[in-house]
């Protein structure tokens, strides 16, 4: 990278962290810490509950999902607008009645603490693992231009945003991530029209779409109902809708953003800010994405994207197989230019007999095109045993580093890092709160001072941080980092949700019986997810979600059937 890429870098995540401290240099008690006051702005509440959810995995995982599988990744979120509505009618004025620090706190005045504690270990494992991910994500970026290694580049980042939670808690994460919001939504936009500028002048946007359509790319919508389909209208709006309403209605990550909120109407207004606005932007990043593809239909694309990878293979005995297998991939790569040229003037003649076979033509190329790429994956793991082959989500960042402009660079790196710390600090921020909140007050060490559980605050949010610093080491055992950080919640939400569910829909279930429908529930899912990665069920994991909800709501109805439990006596509505 240039010099002014690095000082556009280092100048925009210097001036998020900065301000973000500045901002919240006042912050002196434990609710300022951990809710902020509850002084936010709907607009604020909104770009916060989006910089959340939108880490640097979505910028650049996303976009190489879009390369290889087209815009069918867009219907997992077909759900969230859905249960952005019914989480703002039915679960946030329960919150804002009862005045909770978390999600969890409710369930003790429902149900019994052990329940609390259940749930809110649930989260903590989940978000624990996930954190790790939207640390490692970015980190592969630096590790992978700078040469550094993994560990090193890992811990720099971590310990960036470990700071500024920190010393701001919950404010400092909100103040900033509307920063970060602009910043992410601006660079993906300068993207978009510097690839459309770097296509070849004969090449316009209409021949863009036209290409793409007919080479399957821009295929939205799957209507098929094929369970082990991850990526159906059906998988997006079932399981997607109980992953988001556990995630958006459960998950204290994002609980904790719009309880900060001024009040019931303006977090109501920053969910549905969030509802709207969420599916265009995941829609620009994915078509982001299949930009990219065609550019590398003009411009000779590397047989694989991570660069680590090929300098390894390079200096090794398998170097003049490897090279060898690089001539025939541009030797494909020529001729199928002139057939994707060839299926660009059918297409502008209105020529359906041309268009077949032109197309025939292209989707051939492409079989050699990924039968060479599935070689050279599998020369590199002849090479090490242990390196990871998928290379989807090097294909973005590949393209910023190689062919955009100097400052770009910089800018577009400034991206990803501030996703990456938005939803990480996010992710910390709430993880220790529900440790303090929901187990370390609640049933640890009671009846102390505001000033010591400030503390203790910070204290969780650096443990938090280094549990999640370890996990990153272990990411890349993953092949595709958006992929892992949803099934990650997916083996966990249903199960939560359902708790969630019992609590506001069944009031005849009582505490025993929610408690063992729970943890038999989650035991299902994990052996359901065991059986389908070992191959002995095919199932598509955001299903899990919807699975997880049903299994916990039926064991619960079952059990309060079996043990007849009556209503505890009413006590006080929360015991902190």
């Amino acid at each position: 990278m240039s010099n002014i890429d690095w000082i556009i870098l280092v100048g925009t995540l210097a001036f998020i962290v900065f301000y973000g401290v500045w901002k919240t240099r006042n912050v002196k008690n434990v609710e300022s810490y951990l809710l902020g006051d509850r002084d936010l702005k709907w607009w604020t509440i909104g770009l916060s509950i989006m910089a959340t959810q939108a880490s640097a995995i979505t910028f650049l995982s996303t976009p190489g999902q879009a390369y290889e599988d087209g815009m069918r990744f867009a219907q997992f979120y077909f759900g969230l607008p859905i249960a952005m509505v019914i989480i703002a009618v039915f679960f946030l004025p329960l919150f804002y009645r009862l005045k909770v620090y978390t999600a969890y706190e409710y369930l003790e005045s429902r149900f019994d603490l052990r329940t609390r504690t259940l749930t809110a270990v649930l989260f903590l494992v989940q978000r624990g693992l996930a954190a790790g991910i939207t640390i490692y994500a970015p980190a592969i970026i630096l590790s992978t231009i700078l040469g550094w290694d993994l560990f090193t580049t890992v811990l720099i980042i971590g310990v960036v945003v470990i700071f500024y939670t920190v010393m701001g808690g919950t404010k400092a994460v909100s103040v900033t991530q509307k920063q970060q919001m602009i910043i992410i939504l601006g660079g993906m936009i300068v993207a978009a029209i510097i690839i459309l500028n770097k296509l070849p002048a004969d090449v316009s946007f209409q021949d863009t779409l036209g290409v793409a359509g007919k080479m399957g790319k821009l295929q939205v919508v799957d209507f098929s109902f094929d369970l082990s389909n991850r990526y159906t209208i059906w998988s997006g709006i079932l399981g997607g809708t109980f992953l988001f309403l556990s995630y958006f209605g459960t998950d204290q990550s994002q609980v904790q953003r719009y309880l900060s909120g001024k009040s019931l109407t303006e977090s109501r207004l920053g969910l549905l800010f969030n509802g709207i606005f969420k599916v265009p932007m995941q829609f620009l990043v994915l078509f982001v994405g299949i930009l990219v593809f065609m550019f590398y239909q003009f411009t000779p694309p590397p047989l694989h994207f991570n660069r680590g990878n090929v300098d390894n293979i390079e200096q090794s005995s398998y170097a003049p197989a490897y090279k060898q297998l690089e001539t025939d991939y541009q030797l494909v790569y020529q001729e199928k230019q002139t057939a994707i040229k060839d299926l660009m003037l059918a297409i502008e003649q209105e020529d359906e007999t041309a268009i077949q076979a032109a197309q025939t033509q292209v989707k051939t190329y492409f079989q050699q095109d990924s039968s060479l790429r599935a070689e050279a994956k599998t020369l590199i793991q002849k090479q090490n045993t242990f390196a990871k082959v998928k290379d989807t989500d090097y294909v973005f960042i590949s393209f910023i580093v190689n062919y955009l402009p100097v400052g770009l660079v910089g800018l577009l790196l400034a991206v990803i890092f501030s996703a990456a710390m938005s939803s990480t600090a996010s992710e910390l921020n709430a993880l220790a709160t529900t440790t303090v909140i929901d187990l370390y007050r609640r049933s640890i060490v009671k009846d102390r001072n505001d000033q010591h559980y400030l503390k203790a605050s910070k204290f969780f949010t650096i443990l938090w941080g280094i549990i999640a610093l370890s996990f990153a080491a272990t990411a890349d055992l993953f092949e595709n980092l958006i992929q892992a950080v949803n099934i990650i919640g997916s083996l966990f939400y249903g199960a939560i949700l359902g708790i969630f569910l019992i609590a506001f829909l069944f009031k005849s279930v009582q505490a025993r019986a929610v408690f063992l429908g729970a943890i038999v529930g989650e035991l299902i899912v994990l052996i359901t997810f065991t059986l389908s990665v070992y191959g002995y069920i095919d199932l598509a994991y955001l299903w899990l979600n919807l699975i997880g909800c049903i299994i916990v709501i039926l064991l619960s109805l079952l059990f309060q059937a079996i043990f007849g439990d009556s209503p505890p006596t009413p006590t006080k509505v929360l015991d902190r």
